[in-house]
């Protein structure tokens, strides 16, 4: 599986339509994907599904207005549950000796949590077909293996980020039965995975019950950047010391240390009561730009410096995403990437 900052083809992601994911506050969503969209399509080809005709009407009339319609953006009307497309979709790999790239489709259930998720399940065979890829569906005891594109995260090199609180723990549980091990050997045969790094738990918040995307990214194939919550009194403090600990014991695929870049957490993010995944670890790599989640709060201005740093060569934009993470998720859970074939 290569590295998100390895060429891409396209991104993919799917057009907001349910607003149960927002209630109440679905108003302003579009026109977060349609300033997400200007972005990438700057850079490379925007792959956008679209939920039924209606949906495909709204999402170019609002893409117009917000100047972000163009040829780089292309169309596919299949149906859908929710948006995530991190999670739903196939990972896509590079086979080795092959020209063309294929794709991993994982069972998805709604991060073994919601009920609608049946349309979302098709997803990934979905964009498979359109890029003329090759499937290949893990099984565990004859089972297909339920995983989401959020709970990993890989430096192309042969390892991979991922935490116990999401594939090992018994609640939300994706694969009963499934041990580190079996994990282990499915990353191994169908990712290329030698390596695995396992963190503890993810940020308070998560729904998704610890999505490695929310705490801890390589940005570099021996560089990871991790949430880090300086306040003792904060409810992330203890989780987040937990995973640097581990970090800094942990290797790469040739046994050498990692290089770790602390990335500060906003301050808790708070609507109608409930706390929310606000996290700056959710970013996406795209051709020539990265794309960083924001919430108009102080540590905005460091983040982006320390992207900045990180990849002098690409454009760093905050999107302000206060909105858009009333959905439990932002820029990485929306997004997936299609390498560039070979």
């Amino acid at each position: 599986m290569p590295a998100e900052w390895e060429p891409h083809d396209a991104t993919w992601l799917a057009w907001p339509h349910h607003r149960g994911d927002w209630p109440g506050k679905f108003e302003p969503i579009p026109w977060v994907y349609a300033e997400i969209i200007r972005n990438l399509s700057r850079h490379e080809r925007v792959e956008v599904i679209v939920n039924n005709q209606a949906s495909a009407k709204e999402a170019r009339k609002v893409l117009k207005r917000a100047n972000a319609l163009n040829q780089n953006v292309r169309f596919h009307r299949w149906p859908t549950n929710r948006v995530w497309t991190r999670d739903s979709g196939c990972s896509f790999v590079r086979s080795e000796g092959a020209s063309q790239i294929s794709a991993v489709k994982w069972r998805f259930n709604a991060w073994a949590k919601y009920s609608n998720w049946q349309h979302d399940d098709k997803i990934g065979s979905r964009m498979a077909n359109a890029c003329e890829s090759q499937e290949f569906r893990p099984l565990f005891n004859k089972k297909p293996v339920v995983l989401e594109g959020g709970s990993i995260d890989v430096n192309g090199q042969g390892t991979l980020l991922t935490t116990e609180e999401c594939l090992l723990s018994t609640t939300q549980q994706r694969n009963p039965g499934m041990k580190r091990k079996d994990y282990e050997k499915v990353f191994a045969e169908y990712l290329g995975i030698s390596n695995v790094i396992w963190l503890n738990n993810g940020i308070c918040g998560d729904d998704t019950h610890g999505h490695v995307d929310d705490l801890t990214r390589f940005v570099a194939p021996d560089t990871v950047v991790t949430a880090v919550e300086s306040d003792p009194g904060e409810e992330n403090y203890e989780a987040l010391r937990e995973n640097i600990r581990r970090l800094r014991s942990a290797t790469d695929q040739n046994g050498q240390p990692l290089a770790i870049v602390d990335l500060p957490m906003p301050a808790p993010v708070i609507f109608e009561g409930q706390r929310l995944p606000a996290s700056y670890a959710n970013f996406y790599i795209a051709n020539g730009i990265v794309l960083v989640p924001v919430f108009n709060d102080p540590n905005d201005r460091v983040v982006l410096d320390i992207f900045a740093d990180l990849f002098p060569d690409r454009d760093v934009v905050g999107i302000y995403c206060g909105d858009l993470v009333w959905g439990f998720g932002t820029i990485h859970c929306m997004t997936q990437q299609q390498p560039a074939a070979i």
